[in-house]
């Protein structure tokens, strides 16, 4: 099976999302305003920035896994029963390493 598209997308979305999480980091890593208001304020988007944060951390853990399958020759067949994943999950999911039976 040619995977070079997928591989593309995969490699595409992981430097979008490595970008988007240096400029978390530097976002988190600003120092807080001086008033207390403006420090609550803050405080409250930097939560939601640290578990935006945390989810694309997950998904580019899956990427970078997704493309060591790739390496490997294992990508798109389930981890689980070993069957092949359908091509339109592969379009929908390109990182899931299950089929649509065994992702239930």
């Amino acid at each position: 099976m040619a995977f070079e598209i997928r591989k593309e997308a995969l490699e595409a979305r992981r430097k979008a999302l490595t970008g988007h999480l240096v400029e978390v980091e530097h976002t988190l890593d600003a120092p807080m305003p001086k008033d207390w208001e403006d420090r609550s304020s803050e405080r409250q988007g930097d939560e939601v920035l640290e578990s935006l944060g945390k989810a694309e951390l997950d998904e580019l853990r899956q990427i970078d896994a997704a493309l060591a399958r790739i390496e490997s020759g294992d990508y798109g067949f389930c981890q689980i029963c070993g069957d092949a994943i359908s091509a339109e999950r592969l379009d929908l999911l390109p990182a899931t390493p299950f089929c649509k039976k065994c992702a239930k």
